[in-house]
């Protein structure tokens, strides 16, 4: 549950349309219960809007990603000032790095890919691990697995919105989910200094367009990927 547990797929989910009206009844459900239907809710949708920034062990990420329930996704993060364009679509994945990025990661050879969109499998190979943050079904079960003792701390307000409060007590991070309407997770907001920040989500069921970049370069076929 911990906005570090992003950290840990990559380096390391905006407001949910909570509506009005009568809570949802999730105040009153132990925590556990409240993460396992957020964690339903969100893989249920056929989209979301992920976006945020967190700081892990000193290292600063964020994230700007829209995802589409078994087809993919496409945005931007960034991890170290490292910065990168992300696009996954059916069993590939593209990515398209600043030059810092293709410095870091290329060396010498940073040159020939240049404003270049490279190419990889979606499941082995170095871009692996990114696919897994453009899947909101492998998303949430890192969030939903990652986590230590939780704790209900009743209705609060985020942002505005009327929500559930999970705390997870080993690290006082706090879990969002929406406290009307459908349990939509909100936010997941960072406990401990060094692993702070927040991680926001909405966006929920709005047509995300994924399309594969043309001309991209095929890591695998250099043996890279």
């Amino acid at each position: 549950m911990r906005a570090t547990s992003l950290a840990g797929v990559l380096a390391a989910v905006l407001l949910a349309s909570c509506g009005g009206g009568n809570t949802n009844g999730e105040a009153g459900k132990p925590a556990a219960q409240v993460l396992a239907d957020a964690k339903k809710a969100a893989v249920g949708a056929t989209s979301l809007h992920v976006s945020g920034s967190i700081e892990s062990n000193g290292t600063p990420t964020t994230l700007d990603l829209s995802l589409a329930k078994g087809k993919g996704g496409r945005g931007s993060m960034s991890t170290s000032g490292l910065q990168f364009e992300l696009i996954r679509t059916g069993g590939t994945v593209y990515i398209r790095g600043s030059d810092a990025f293709l410095e870091h990661y290329a060396g010498s050879a940073a040159k020939l890919f240049h404003g270049k969109w490279l190419k990889a499998p979606a499941t082995t190979g170095q871009l692996a691990s990114l696919a897994q943050l453009t899947s909101p079904s492998a998303l949430f079960g890192t969030i939903a697995a990652h986590h230590g003792t939780l704790v209900n701390d009743g209705l609060k307000t985020y942002k505005g919105l009327k929500v559930v409060e999970i705390r997870d007590t080993s690290d006082n991070s706090k879990l969002y989910v929406a406290a009307t309407g459908i349990a939509y997770p909100v936010a997941i907001v960072g406990g401990r200094k060094s692993e702070s920040g927040a991680i926001r989500f909405g966006g929920w069921n709005r047509k995300v367009s994924l399309r594969a970049p043309k001309n991209a370069i095929d890591l695998s076929k250099l043996g890279a990927g």
